[in-house]
């Protein structure tokens, strides 16, 4: 685990009390973000103050959202080996 308090935070922030959110958001902190680009990191912190509801229709229910940040990193998170964009 990173010493960074920023990313530390950050992975506090992943836990939201569902497992399945908790995985995909978390492996994309420990994973990803540091290779992320400064939009796609920007995203991602918007992108955690959304509702778990919401978060579970976009990450686990195939909803695909409207704002092209937020799908370029759903796709992501869905599929992490898959290229962005």
């Amino acid at each position: 685990m990173t010493q960074d308090p920023d990313v530390r935070r950050l992975q506090w922030r992943c836990r939201r009390g569902m497992k399945e959110l908790d995985l995909l958001l978390g492996r994309f902190v420990a994973h990803g973000f540091a290779a992320a680009s400064n939009e796609d990191r920007a995203a991602f912190i918007r992108f955690l103050e959304l509702p778990d509801p919401e978060l579970a229709a976009y990450l686990l229910g195939g909803v695909m959202p409207s704002d092209p940040a937020f799908a370029r990193l759903v796709r992501t998170l869905r599929d992490p080996s898959a290229p962005p964009g």
